[in-house]
């Protein structure tokens, strides 16, 4: 039986913020240990607030963590602790292995949303052929209106800007995958294919770690849950 091999190991996560002007110190979360497979997929569950999503954005590093290791087997530099990695690694880790799909879209300006597709692709060195060909593919398949296609996203709605992050994300076929809330604001046909396509990229050993309300509709696709409350597993 061939072993497997571990992408992510998480150890002793916490995250504080500080507001300055009342004072306050906010626990965000704290004592997070998690173990990550390659290919596995791993659900996070909780009410808001309870610090599910900083976890992932410690993960991707958009939140620097407070203290705790988050050690990352890379295919470019080996293991690599993503909580001290320098801002270079990281940039690199987020083009070429590490893919994030937000709630929120964040697209350059005057980026229309083929464009938006096609440079995660170009940023990964794919020529621009084949990265407007895939681009094409993936808007398509997440049910983006051909018409929406060479247009600024930011008129979009929800749904639609959650499509757009999803295709950006996807299209590159990263080593591992953080979602947070994929399906929201999604209608039932599209969350259909948004799970389907977490099932291939399962299949192609892409890793997962996925944050939802609606765990049941997830069934059959996370191998294991974690319910988190007030900063930390339960």
């Amino acid at each position: 039986m061939e072993a497997v091999s571990k992408i992510l190991k998480i150890t002793n996560l916490a995250k504080e913020f500080y507001l300055h002007n009342p004072g306050l110190e906010i626990k965000s979360c704290q004592n997070i240990n998690l173990d990550l497979d390659e290919g596995e997929f791993i659900g996070i569950i909780g009410i808001s607030g309870a610090g599910k999503s900083t976890i992932l954005k410690c993960i991707n590093r958009s939140y620097l963590p407070t203290k705790g290791d988050v050690l990352y087997n890379s295919e470019a530099f080996g293991e690599i602790n993503l909580s001290t990695a320098t801002e270079r690694e990281i940039l690199y880790l987020r083009r070429h292995e590490i893919g994030y799909v937000s709630q929120f879209l964040n697209v350059m300006p005057r980026t229309t949303a083929k464009e938006h597709v096609m440079n995660a692709l170009i940023d990964m060195h794919v020529d621009k052929e084949t990265a407007e060909a895939r681009a094409k593919e993936m808007l398509s398949y997440f049910r983006l209106p051909e018409n929406l296609w060479n247009i600024y996203p930011a008129t979009f709605s929800g749904g639609e800007r959650l499509r757009l992050n999803l295709a950006h994300a996807m299209v590159k076929k990263p080593r591992l995958l953080m979602l947070d809330e994929p399906t929201a604001s999604l209608d039932n046909k599209t969350k259909i294919l948004v799970r389907d396509m977490l099932k291939k990229l399962k299949d192609t050993k892409t890793s997962m770690i996925g944050i939802f309300h609606d765990i049941e509709f997830m069934d059959g696709v996370c191998d294991r849950v974690f319910n988190i409350s007030e900063g930390t597993f339960i």
